[in-house]
């Protein structure tokens, strides 16, 4: 390792640091998206020439480790039981919205079989994204061996789809979601079981998913160490056993193996507890993100057919209007069907954003709740869809 790789890790590990930072400074940052930023730069550093010689061995060092840390990390702060309990119409809308995103993930492949590249394997990864978002869907990248070029394109056309949706949804969304499903009905609250305190824990929740504020105090980077030295171990104990199976599914083997360890061990109280582990999950995202990007040779992108952007599509806005139709059956409420979808199809961090376009604080518990049930099972859906139509 020479001076200049030296400099290009520092490069990869800092500039996250750098756009978390900014986005506090700027708003609009803040509303492009840390991960959109760090694939920005990615892309740019990768493509004008001055990476040095042999930087791809760290490169894929980087992207290797990265997303099977950070699942744990993301994992630990789930609780299971808690989001088990859902009520009814959060329940049923979860379901509906896993329902129908693997059924667009079938009719695109039907569809587009025979002109996309690989489409099983860029199938688990829509499955992935609209039902964890990044993080599953890096985390299908791995598992099933996705070339750069690929996973980057599909995610390029995920993201400018995902900000004509969001446009949508924080503008007119509501009102035509409500032309066809009832408006929301406060629920009347139980005086026997009211928490004091609560609607302060309800506010806080705005800043759970994307405030790093007080990460390295003692208090709290202490135990996040602890926690991100049970990710390493974690990894081993996956990598020591996925030797056990198929060769080409020994890679599937670690991620499954990584999300089962990860929620497991999120029914520790003391583990959950700890603060700030989806942040450090999180993290390790953006470092992902950013290396990936700066993989990617933006002049072979012109070989893959636009009919990926077709199947992003289709999967995105296609699984969100079936979803709401099918609400309707079932009454659910516009901005359960909303919040549910976005949760989804955008991930947990932009739940607060949606409930405070649709001025309904109380439905952010259900976005969170059905976004980080999708945290813990789109790693097993993405892989058993792709591996079914592979």
């Amino acid at each position: 390792m020479n001076i200049q790789h030296v400099i290009l890790i520092f490069f990869f590990l800092l500039t996250p640091v750098a756009v978390l930072y900014l986005e506090t400074k700027y708003s609009i940052l803040k509303k492009i998206g840390s991960v959109l930023v760090c694939y920005g730069v990615g892309l740019i550093l990768g493509n004008i020439g001055i990476l040095p010689a042999g930087a791809e061995k760290y490169q894929n060092l980087l992207t290797t480790i990265t997303i099977p840390l950070a699942l744990p990390l993301i994992l630990f702060s789930i609780d299971v039981k808690k989001w088990m309990r859902m009520a009814r119409s959060t329940f049923i809308s979860l379901l509906i919205g896993l329902f129908t995103v693997v059924l667009m993930i079938f009719v695109g492949y039907w569809i587009f079989r025979n002109d996309i590249p690989e489409i099983w394997k860029v199938s688990g990864m829509l499955v992935g994204i609209y039902t964890g978002g990044t993080p599953n869907m890096a985390a299908m990248k791995t598992a099933l061996n996705v070339n750069q070029e690929l996973y980057i394109m599909t995610h390029t056309y995920e993201l400018a789809l995902g900000a004509v949706y969001l446009i949508f949804i924080l503008s007119v969304g509501q009102r035509v979601f409500l032309l066809f499903l009832p408006a929301y009905k406060k629920p009347e609250p139980d005086p026997d079981t009211a928490v004091p305190g609560n609607d302060v824990k309800q506010m806080e929740l705005d800043d759970e998913f994307d405030s790093y504020d007080g990460i390295f105090k003692k208090k709290t980077f202490l135990p996040v160490l602890l926690a991100f030295g049970l990710s390493v171990v974690i990894l081993g104990i996956s990598f020591g056993i996925s030797k056990l199976f198929p060769a080409d599914f020994s890679t599937a083997a670690i991620i499954l193996l990584i999300t089962t360890f990860g929620i497991v061990l999120s029914f520790i109280p003391r583990i959950r507890a700890i603060k700030k582990t989806f942040q450090s999950g999180m993290f390790l995202i953006l470092i992902f993100s950013l290396v990936v990007a700066s993989m990617a040779d933006l002049s072979k992108l012109k070989d893959i057919s636009f009919s990926l952007f077709y199947y992003v599509g289709l999967a995105m806005f296609g699984s969100h209007l079936l979803h709401a139709l099918i609400a309707k059956i079932f009454n659910l409420d516009a901005d359960t069907v909303i919040i549910s979808g976005s949760a989804l199809i955008c991930s947990p961090p932009f739940v607060p954003v949606v409930a405070g376009a649709l001025k309904n604080r109380e439905i952010i518990l259900t976005g969170l709740a059905v976004g980080i049930a999708g945290y813990a099972i789109g790693n097993y859906l993405g892989i058993t869809i792709a591996y079914i139509l592979r």
